[in-house]
């Protein structure tokens, strides 16, 4: 069976705060829900289904249904880091398609940033549950070392260069010069980039994505409610999901889960990267993009380098605009999940509605992509592909 055209976005919502020192972690949550629910135009009641990963409190899915007055008749708990919920986007297409339900709600949220949480150069803590902890908390790994491992392998492999890496950045602030919310507003330059502390080699501070509280919410439902509802109708028609790990040590550095979850997401929808209008990429790192363009499919593996450079993502003017709200780098990564609000920005410029100084004209063809966990450890990757109607 396949997903195609069986399920739409009919909800979308970002929250506009990216401190939210007065807020729980549960009322982020509800006020996503409800963000996406009326931007949809239904309410609490319509929905039947729930999805939530680890960024929920309490119980997860346990806590959240209760919390929110939801009744439902299908949960999902699936928890792969910041790729959760585009895996979630995926189950709730099935489980509609099946006839399990027929509104699905989707959150995210998190306030790492309120809860005084640095750049990621602490180890990352490891315990008695965690299979490889014993192995590799010896070696100290934080997040940015453990990306920076795979850019410095991309640079030994390909060549890629750190000015390469730094036009993602330059791509993402002059995205995120439009965008009111966006967390770092300023238009940065290649010089700015590599200039910027080092955090760890060979990734500059600029190299980083933003901490931020926050969150969003996606609503998917029905063909048949979606089009009783009066907003654009955006369809769902491919999703792909894979997990890397490192295989008994039998791994290379230089690639993605992408390489896997991308091919099925392009066959179910029968299109191709080429066809794409518009492209959100999960972007913890600048190595993070560079890696997943090329698993992807939009260049060739060790030319993603060269493929981002001289301003080939940004809108109007190169050949794949990316993350024109600013993206992880300069925007918004919640709960250091950034999955989530990679679907948003898509369904926005496919609805029409992203800031006009970077909307995609004729834009009917995206595709989202997330990656959540480590990218050179184990991490989840899932694609979706998604068409205006």
């Amino acid at each position: 069976m396949t997903i195609k055209g069986k399920a739409f976005i009919a909800g979308i919502f970002e929250h506009p705060t990216r401190k939210a020192d007065d807020k729980t972690l549960a009322q982020l949550h509800a006020e996503v829900a409800k963000g996406a629910l009326d931007d949809a135009g239904l309410g609490i009641r319509d929905v039947d289904a729930y999805f939530c990963a680890g960024d929920a409190p309490g119980r997860g899915v346990l806590s959240m249904v209760d919390y929110l007055g939801l009744k439902v008749r299908h949960v999902d708990g699936t928890d792969s880091g910041g790729t959760s919920y585009l895996i979630h986007m995926g189950h709730a297409a099935e489980a509609i398609a099946a006839g399990k339900c027929k509104v699905a709600l989707i959150t995210l949220a998190g306030r790492p940033r309120s809860e005084g949480q640095a750049t990621g150069t602490a180890p990352r803590a490891a315990t008695s549950d965690t299979p490889e902890g014993s192995f590799e908390y010896p070696y100290g790994p934080a997040t940015a070392n453990m990306y920076a491992l795979c850019a410095q392998r991309h640079i030994y492999e390909y060549g890629t260069t750190s000015e390469q890496l730094a036009w993602v950045k330059v791509a993402a602030s002059h995205h995120a010069q439009h965008n009111p919310h966006a967390m770092l507003r300023d238009v940065v330059t290649v010089e700015d980039v590599v200039n910027s502390p080092m955090i760890a080699d060979p990734l500059h501070r600029l190299d980083c994505c933003v901490i931020s509280d926050g969150g969003g919410a996606i609503v998917m439902t029905t063909p048949e409610i979606a089009k009783s509802l009066k907003r654009p109708r955006v369809k769902l028609i491919g999703q792909g999901e894979a997990i890397k790990h490192p295989m008994g040590g039998k791994v290379d550095l230089t690639y993605s889960a992408a390489v896997w979850s991308g091919p099925v997401a392009f066959a179910e929808a029968g299109v191709k990267p080429a066809d794409m209008k518009y492209a959100s990429i999960y972007d913890s790192f600048t190595i993070t993009v560079v890696m997943q363009l090329e698993d992807l499919g939009f260049c060739e593996k060790g030319k993603g380098g060269r493929f981002v450079a001289d301003g080939n993502l940004i809108s109007g003017v190169g050949k794949l605009p990316f993350n024109t709200d600013g993206g992880g780098l300069c925007s918004n990564h919640p709960a250091n999940r950034g999955g989530l609000t990679k679907v948003l920005e898509a369904v926005r410029q496919l609805r029409g509605e992203a800031h006009p100084k970077v909307q995609v004209k004729n834009c009917d063809l995206a595709l989202a992509h997330g990656t959540g966990g480590t990218l050179s450890s184990r991490h989840g990757g899932s694609t979706v592909i998604m068409e205006r109607e």
